[in-house]
């Protein structure tokens, strides 16, 4: 994803959600794990980080 699109973002959640449906739970547990990978990549380039305090469910 070089540039956040919302409809591309909601496409992609609502093949997760098909896949949940099936029944694939692997298949849909690595979709989102590459979304969110590419998500944090993203964001990491386009903003810096340092400064910002983790989360609280964060380790």
């Amino acid at each position: 994803m070089a540039e956040f699109d919302p409809q591309e973002l909601a496409a992609r959640i609502d093949t997760v959600l098909n896949i949940l449906v099936a029944g694939d739970y692997a298949s849909a547990i690595n979709n989102l794990e590459i979304l969110k990978q590419e998500l944090e990549s993203q964001y990491s380039q386009s903003s810096d980080k340092k400064g910002t305090p983790p989360s609280p469910w964060e380790i």
